[in-house]
Formats: C-alpha cells, structure tokens, sequence
C-alpha cells in the first residue's frame, strides 16, 4: 500500500556534528528520500584571503594554518611554493626533504581523521575513530618536535622551513615507519571487507570520471572515480620527482572507493617519507631572503597535492611587503560542487555518509 506523503524540507546544521562543522544543508525528503539539496556556505567566514593584503609574506604562513585545520602542514607548503614562485626565491635540498616528510605525514594525518570519521557517521560509535585518533597522534608529536606546535604549526618559510629536525626526530620518525603498515594492516582487516561497510558504502553516491573532470574535482574524489591525477607525478615540485611511488585510483567513484583510495594513499606516503630518510643530507634548510620580501609587480598560481585535491594560491603582487591580492583555490570548497547530484534520490543515513566520504574542512570552505 502507498502513501502519499508531503515533502518536507529541514536544515541539517550549521551545528550538526555530522556537518563537519558549521557546515548547513538545507534538504527535502519525500519520507526519507532526498528530493533536493541546498549547501548553505558562510558560517566559517574568515576573511582570510583579505587578511593577507595587511600581513607581509613571512606572517601569511600563519594564516594557511586555519584555512584546512587537519593538514596545515600541506597548507604551508603550498602557499610558501606560490611565494618562492613570485619572489624567485630557491630551496637547498634538505628543506625540501624535511617539506616532503612533513606534507606526507601530514597527509597520513589527514586521511586518518577522514576514515574515522566515515566510520562514525555509519553508525560505528567511536571506537574506529579513536583507532585513527591514536596513530594520527603520533604524527602530532613529530610535529611537536620539529617546530613545537601540532595543529596550527606554521612549520615552512619562503626559501625552507623554520628549523631543522632535532637529532631525537629521527628515531622516533623510524619508530613510526616501521609499525604504521601493521597498523594499516589491522585497520583494512576491520573495515575493508566489512559487510556492514561494503553494504552501505557500494555503489553509494556514485560520482563518473567525467562529471568529477567536468566540475574540477580533485585529490582522492577525483582519483576515485578512475582518473590517475596527482601534482607530485604531473607537476613534480620538491623532490618528488627523485622518489618512486603510486598513485592508487579507484574504478567505479563511489563512497567505498573514495574510502579505500586514502587508504592506499597513506602506504604510499609511508614509503616516500621512507624515501626521503634515506636520501636526506646534512645542509642547509633556508635559503637566505631578506626580513621584508618584497617581489617583483607580477602575478603567479601555484598547485599542491594536498590530501584533499589542488590547493592552489594565486598571488597578486604591487612591488610592497604585501599581497596585492590573494585568492585560494580550497579543494574542500570546488569538491562540494557535485554534492547535490550525489545526495539526491538517497535515503537520510545514505546522505550523512555519502557527504563524509568527500572529506571537507569548512575552514577551507569558507576561508
């Protein structure tokens, strides 16, 4: 017997835990089905990017902190790369090993609160969570060695990074590579072929190669749908291009591959951090630039893998110690342009899910 029932349209944050945030949805559910999705945007609203024409370069780096608030290391690196592209500024080799360690553990990092937090919005309390919370903690305390902060590290400069690793970085570092694959090990044994996970991950919220193409999506997102794009093999910067490693795609672009996607992307960020420890010489991890930079009246956009997709800065300069103009390309922000074409015609536990599997951070959303 049918029912004919009313659609009725309810608002799922800005204070949802779900929502990732202060992140809203405003949607209409005929009964539980999703007949349209409205992204509301604006509650996180910094003002970033206008921030930055009253700071000099050197003070902007503490801003990237706070755009992606769970990779601030990736965030860093992609802005202090846009500012050595418009000042002309070079990198001796060890800083940009200790970059490359740093955005790679960093990505680890990321990826973990991504996966914990996919497995609690399927109705897995918190205990997977807290599996991520544990290794993802090591990480933070190698942050807190190499620059004394964990979250908001503000840890690279134009032309390296702050300082170098203390001698105890090292051994706690090889510590780290050497159980981290056990752990991965023992976190697919309880999810990857999961029942309960495959049910309500496969074949959910597909998205096609073409539509992630067509609507500039990037990172993990687009690489799930099949397409094998990353910056660090198509636009090699660092030292990526003198290390070997993969680049995991997925085949049919729903919330499972988007899942095991990152997974495989933190065992190949294990092996490039392990890379890079063999192949770090002692030196020099800043280049010399001046207290005040100030660049040329010219204009440039530089692109990051970070774990998220392209984070690009495009950088407006007047010849002063500040951006003319600044303007940030935030993948969690360009990622959501699918989003109502992947919730609608799912239930309401599908949406929770299916909105958790494309990983935003709202800081980086609303900037």
């Amino acid at each position: 017997m049918s029912i004919n029932t009313q659609p009725v349209t309810i608002n799922l944050g800005p204070q949802h835990p779900s929502t990732h945030g202060v992140f809203r949805l405003r949607v209409t559910f005929d009964g539980e089905q999703v007949i349209d999705v409205e992204p509301v945007f604006g509650y996180l609203h910094r003002g970033t990017e206008k921030l930055a024409e009253e700071r000099n370069y050197v003070q902007i780096v503490t801003l990237t902190d706070r755009l992606d608030y769970v990779a601030a290391m990736t965030n860093n690196l992609a802005y202090v790369r846009a500012v050595e592209s418009l000042a002309g500024i070079s990198v001796p080799d060890r800083g940009m090993y200790l970059r490359v360690i740093s955005a790679e553990l960093q990505r680890i990092a990321s990826h973990l609160i991504a996966t914990g937090f996919l497995l609690d919005e399927l109705g897995a309390f918190h205990t997977p969570l807290i599996y991520c919370f544990r290794e993802r903690e090591r990480i933070l305390e190698l942050f807190e060695m190499l620059c004394g902060a964990r979250i908001t590290v503000s840890y690279m400069r134009p032309g390296g990074v702050f300082q170098d690793a203390p001698i105890d970085f090292w051994p706690r570092l090889d510590d780290f590579l050497s159980s981290m694959p056990g752990y991965l090990d023992e976190l697919e044994g309880l999810i990857t072929e999961n029942e309960v996970v495959l049910a309500r991950t496969r074949d959910m919220g597909i998205l096609s190669a073409q539509d992630a193409i067509d609507a500039s999506i990037t990172g993990p997102v687009l690489r799930a749908t099949g397409v094998q794009w990353d910056l660090r093999k198509a636009e090699p910067h660092e030292v990526y291009d003198r290390l070997d490693f993969d680049v995991p795609i997925g085949s049919v672009g729903d919330t499972y591959d988007r899942y095991y996607v990152r997974v495989q992307e933190m065992r190949q960020s294990l092996r490039i951090v392990q890379q890079c420890v063999e192949q770090i010489e002692p030196g020099p991890v800043r280049s010399e630039t001046p207290y005040f930079i100030r660049p040329d009246a010219v204009d440039t956009y530089v692109g990051t893998e970070s774990p998220k997709g392209e984070l690009g800065f495009y950088i407006v300069s007047d010849g002063g110690i500040s951006p003319y103009r600044m303007h940030i390309r935030a993948p969690s922000f360009i990622n959501l342009t699918t989003l109502r074409d992947l919730l609608v015609g799912w239930k309401m536990a599908d949406l929770i899910v299916i909105f958790g599997s494309i990983d935003i951070v709202v800081g980086e959303v609303d900037r």
